[in-house]
């Protein structure tokens, strides 16, 4: 009998010591290993993660946690090579390997950057702006995002069994969430092995991360309102687990990434001979045959003018009598079989369903050669085109073949084309290949409700562009209806759907306190000492210099207008600018003002300030005329330190009035700051 796979639970690995569950090669359906979780304590798991797991990722701020993930990603890329070689009995090619094992590690370092770009370096978020609840600024409101105190449970499919997990767990640690990543059993050996080199290579805390390897028994009771499960799999999966009674009862957050009937439109704008043509049939049978198509994103329709049906036919012939099917390490072999002989079962089986409305137009499943291998041992299949000969048929738009096939079904116009991509029923990415940019919007707008991604492909973004089935983690990754409802990736959206997000109320005190910005009618500090000339290590929030006041002369107006050549009437016409509803005479420039305003707090000499980086959200409250005198009040609003560096960020409140006391402009400052000695 072959291994068993190993579960990683409560700090130690464990193997089940019974029979378990036979894997078998894709390639020639010999056994590689077992899996069974009998006698896996799954409730010590869960408690496990919440309380030795949850605990630890809440001591490391989002800078720290995005800086374990990126020494993860760096240790997981250097030894990948083991990882390729046992992706082989997976069925995959070379190529789809590296979209799994690449595309994986790849979505690592993109949370860790976004995660060090985009969030503080701190254990809490904020959302939006403050709001105020009252009329003397005592009282207000702040939306905020802390960690749950839970375990995100993640269930993966078998067809990408290393980037599967990883684009869910990235997202939930960063979020300071804990994991325990359940994979498809048809795969689950490769992301076991994966999952060793994880905790050998001790960058994540103990606790943040666990695995399952086999059924789940009794998991689902064992969860509540602060935990979540990520499913990745079918629809009709997706509808029974979302209906589980524990799932219901103890609102568990549940989100579902289930397979859609993706589609191709070829725009009415396109013509046999231009490099649009050419670019929808090579994305069409790209997507056929990547991953042997077992790819959620694969195109199943490819949506074409009726006119264009036979020619796009015909070009997909001749790309995919060029595909060499077999071994994975066989020579010049450019697509694998499918995961086992049950899937390949059920690949024929959906097949047969389809050509109720569909004739096999390429590929015979009876007769094809297959390099390296035996095709009567190996889940092996051809790449299968129909043609569809009743687009009002449902199966074409209802049965999905997760394998190497795809449909091409004719359109009459452009409307016709939106409803037959709408009649997916919700579907996680949809393409468009088109040079016309209103036929884009037209069809964009028509099915964008049913679709959580779309593409736009021609002739100008094909060289860039990262194709139809390709989810990245800076954008969404799920789709409406069929498709599951949810989201994942997305970016820090991705981030924010492990935490919750709770309206804070209260004084600016407390807001500030909480949030860790300064909030404006919070407490100042003014020691005397220029918070130019405090490092880091001195720095608190809420220090305070106020520099002024300044007299703006018509001098001043007259000479930044000729020096910087900005002679907008309203700072030189004085007819003019009286006429204007706004100014009513000669005002001051607005950037005028700002540098005014800079020369009354910067602090010459050299010091902890080492730049200035830019400025947020400026905006000019009240018009400046000569005799005006400025005032200007500067606050350190937020601190972040960078991991990395000697030197952090400071973003800094300024408010400029004038001799009323009114703000003339407000405005953050950003700049960078030595950190100093501890």
């Amino acid at each position: 009998m072959s291994r068993m796979l190993e579960s990683y639970a409560a700090g130690r690995w464990f193997a089940a010591d019974d029979g378990g569950r036979a894997v078998l090669s894709a390639v020639d359906g010999s056994e590689l290993c077992r899996v069974s979780s009998t006698g896996l304590d799954i409730p010590a798991m869960v408690t496990y993660a919440r309380e030795v797991g949850g605990p630890a990722l809440a001591r490391l701020t989002f800078h720290e946690r995005a800086a374990a993930l990126k020494t993860l990603a760096l240790t997981l890329v250097a030894g990948k090579a083991e990882f390729y070689e046992l992706s082989k009995s997976t069925g995959a090619t070379v190529r789809d390997s590296g979209v799994d094992i690449d595309g994986g590690f790849g979505t690592l370092l993109s949370y860790a950057g976004k995660a060090k770009r985009e969030l503080p370096n701190d254990v809490v978020h904020l959302d939006g702006p403050v709001e105020p609840l009252g009329r003397h600024g005592t009282f207000l409101g702040q939306h905020l995002y802390t960690s749950r105190r839970g375990v995100a449970v993640q269930i993966n499919a078998y067809n990408f069994p290393v980037w599967g997990f990883l684009e869910k767990l990235a997202p939930a640690f960063i979020a300071g969430v804990p994991s325990i990543v359940k994979p498809a059993t048809q795969t689950s050996y490769l992301t076991e092995l994966v999952f060793r080199r994880i905790i050998e290579s001790g960058a994540l805390p103990e606790g943040s991360v666990q695995l399952l390897c086999g059924p789940t028994t009794g998991l689902f009771e064992c969860l509540g309102g602060q935990d979540s499960v990520a499913f990745t799999g079918s629809a009709h999966t997706a509808a029974v687990l979302r209906t589980h009674p524990a799932i219901a009862a103890n609102s568990v957050h549940f989100t579902a990434e289930a397979d859609s009937l993706n589609c191709s439109i070829l725009g009415e704008d396109v013509t046999p001979d231009s490099e649009e043509f050419a670019l929808y049939v090579e994305q069409l049978t790209t997507e056929m045959t990547v991953k042997a198509g077992q790819k959620c994103t694969a195109i199943r329709r490819a949506i074409v003018p009726v006119a264009l049906v036979d020619a796009v036919v015909e070009a997909a012939r001749e790309r995919l009598s060029r595909v060499v099917i077999g071994a994975p390490d066989a020579d010049g072999v450019t697509m694998g079989p499918v995961v086992g002989l049950g899937q390949r079962a059920d690949v024929l089986a959906a097949v047969d369903k389809l050509r109720a409305a569909a004739d096999l137009v390429v590929g015979d499943p009876e007769a094809f050669e297959v390099v390296g291998a035996d095709a009567k041992t190996g889940a092996f299949l051809p790449p299968m085109l129909l043609r569809c000969t009743d687009p009002a048929a449902s199966a074409v738009h209802e049965i999905e073949a997760f394998g190497p096939v795809s449909t091409v079904i004719g359109y009459s116009d452009t409307a016709d084309a939106i409803a037959l991509a709408a009649r997916g029923g919700g579907s996680l990415v949809a393409s468009l290949v088109t040079k016309d940019p209103l036929l884009a919007r037209t069809v964009l707008l028509g099915i964008a409700p049913y679709h959580g991604r779309l593409l736009v492909l021609n002739s100008d973004d094909a060289r860039e562009s990262t194709g139809h089935g390709s989810p990245l983690p800076v954008l969404v990754h799920g789709g409406p209806g069929r498709a599951g409802g949810g989201e994942e990736l997305g970016g820090i959206r991705g981030v924010l759907h492990h935490m919750q997000r709770t309206a804070i109320q209260g004084t600016p005190d407390v807001l500030t306190a909480s949030g860790g910005r300064w909030v404006q009618g919070s407490r100042r500090n003014d020691d005397g000492v220029h918070p130019f000339r405090k490092d880091l290590t001195r720095l608190r929030i809420g220090d305070t210099i106020v520099g002024g006041p300044r007299t703006v002369s018509r001098g001043d107006i007259d000479h930044f207008a000729e020096f910087t050549g900005d002679t907008f009437y309203a700072h030189t016409d004085p007819e003019a600018a009286a006429a204007n509803p706004l100014f009513g005479g000669i005002v001051a420039h607005g950037y005028l003002v700002v540098s005014l305003a800079a020369g009354l707090f910067v602090d010459p000499a050299p010091g902890p300030v080492l730049a200035n980086f830019g400025v947020d959200s400026l905006r000019f409250l009240t018009p400046v005329k000569a005799g005006d005198s400025l005032t200007v009040t500067l606050t350190a609003k937020q601190i972040t330190p960078r991991s990395s560096a000697d030197y952090g960020e400071v973003r800094w409140d300024a408010v400029v009035t004038n001799q009323d006391g009114e703000p003339v402009a407000t405005y953050d400052v950003l700049t960078l700051v030595a950190k100093g000695e501890e």
